[in-house]
């Protein structure tokens, strides 16, 4: 049986058929891409009649009125024997509009048709502003190089993921505002063919290349170009999602580094398998998931600086399948990628005692100056007060690395009759809320002067939760 035809029987990238969003897909799938392509040509006539060139209301009406008709057979073939993509197309769109046929894609040429991260963005730093907040005040184990280190809290190191996340939608927002339209600009990017369609007016080139520029939705266009808009455009716009890609899993490995201490988890549906050979195992799949794909995110940004690195003067065609791949691929790994935050920010799982209990395993070691402080505010000498806590400090230490023991040096000092004058102090003294600094402060500052400003703009739209098919 032929099943050449069969979808299965063919490779289907996972961005689209597994991980992406059905927004995201249809950005880059080939019916918005013609469908936008039919557009700009629209926009070109329309501008071209505006300003006085043989263009009539019923071929652009015809031209609008099939838009979106598309017969992708038909272009398929005329690109197989045109070997031209935008050629292609032409020749589709006039089929179905013989009347506006001579007038589509007067003048220009197949690179002025060739050239939803930000909300997704909000909404993760929503619900993680949110974590912070709950847990601003919860002590927990801070770790340099990964070992234990002074006190901090929950939510200010929720608020160190904040704070990266804040400057990729600074950068998010400036690649999108710095952004321009190519324009009406020609084969090489001197206007020469428009300029002999309007007679050599010059004023009219350059309202056509607003007119068409502000139909497009820009602001601006660039003011020269070579057949192409520069390709460091696209380095522009690829390196905010790359710079995100590498926040996004700075976080995600904090998450799983944390959840094999058992102190924080991502969500865990109630049927979800962790492991297919150890059952009790609770795998912080979302987590590797998102590591996985922000990598290939970072990676996809070396296509676009190699890209623009090696065009050659006004244009080659080295650069179009290369972008066919990169360009699609970030979009779509940006947006799985924060998909998948957002799903795990919405149901971060915290467990306290859990987080306790590494805090007093670990503490009395920590607490030693403050003890010592204390000695000293009693009465007692530094140095021999200091002597004595170093030996039984390691006395203790030798229980817990050699024996394999619990730390035992606030019973050690509890039964040294030297320490005697602060023994009713202890409990202050070992408190875990004094060792955080100004942690729960700092939390409240940041989310009011720096992070809910920030999100101001998208307040109407950041409530919407995601349903995230595992």
């Amino acid at each position: 049986m032929d099943t050449f035809g069969d979808e299965f029987n063919k490779y289907r990238s996972p961005l689209v058929s597994r991980y992406a969003s059905k927004e995201m897909a249809y950005n880059f799938s080939d019916k918005k891409k013609f469908t936008t392509w039919r557009k700009l040509w629209i926009y070109l006539a329309k501008a071209e009649k505006a300003l006085g060139l043989p263009v009539t209301e019923a071929q652009v009406a015809e031209m609008e009125s099939h838009a979106e008709d598309i017969d992708f057979a038909m272009a398929a073939e005329e690109e197989s024997k045109l070997r031209h993509d935008v050629m292609a197309h032409v020749h589709t769109f006039a089929h179905c509009c013989p009347t506006a046929a001579p007038i589509i894609h007067l003048g220009a040429t197949s690179c002025y048709v060739g050239d939803n991260t930000v909300r997704e963005l909000a909404r993760v730093i929503d619900r993680l502003s949110n974590f912070a907040e709950k847990y601003a005040g919860l002590p927990t184990l801070g770790f340099t190089h990964y070992q234990p280190a002074q006190l901090t809290t929950v939510g200010k190191r929720a608020c160190l993921w904040l704070q990266d996340l804040a400057m990729d939608m600074r950068n998010l927002q400036r690649a999108r505002e710095d952004l321009r339209f190519r324009g009406v600009k020609g084969t090489t990017g001197t206007q020469a063919s428009f300029l002999q369609l309007f007679q050599g007016d010059h004023d009219k080139v350059e309202d056509l290349d607003r007119m068409v520029t502000e139909m497009a939705g820009f602001k601006k266009a660039y003011m020269v170009t070579g057949q192409t808009y520069s390709r460091k455009v696209d380095i522009d716009s690829l390196s905010p999602l790359a710079s995100m890609g590498a926040t996004i899993h700075k976080i995600c490995t904090d998450i799983r580094l944390l959840a094999n201490l058992k102190e924080i988890e991502e969500p865990f549906e109630k049927e979800q398998i962790g492991s297919s050979a150890m059952p009790y195992k609770r795998n912080p799949m979302r987590c590797e998931r998102c590591c996985s794909l922000a990598r290939h995110l970072i990676a996809l940004l070396a296509d676009p600086l190699q890209t623009a690195s090696v065009q050659w003067l006004e244009r080659t065609l080295d650069d179009s399948a290369n972008r066919r791949i990169s360009l699609p691929e970030s979009f779509l790994t940006a947006d799985i990628i924060l998909s998948t935050l957002q799903n795990i920010t919405e149901g971060l799982v915290v467990y306290p005692k859990v987080i306790e209990r590494h805090i007093h395993h670990e503490l009395p070691f920590m607490a030693t100056e403050n003890i010592i402080m204390a000695m000293v505010k009693a009465g007692g000498n530094r140095q021999d007060c200091h002597e004595k806590i170093r030996v039984l400090s390691q006395q203790a230490a030798t229980v817990v690395k050699q024996e394999g023991g619990d730390n035992d040096l606030l019973a050690r000092v509890q039964a040294d009759p030297y320490f005697a004058p602060i023994l009713g102090h202890l409990d202050n003294i070992l408190d875990p809320k004094t060792f955080i600094g100004r942690a729960p402060q700092q939390v409240a500052r940041f989310l009011s002067e720096e992070v809910r400003p920030l999100l101001e703009p998208y307040k109407a739209e950041i409530h919407v939760k995601i349903e995230l098919e595992l």
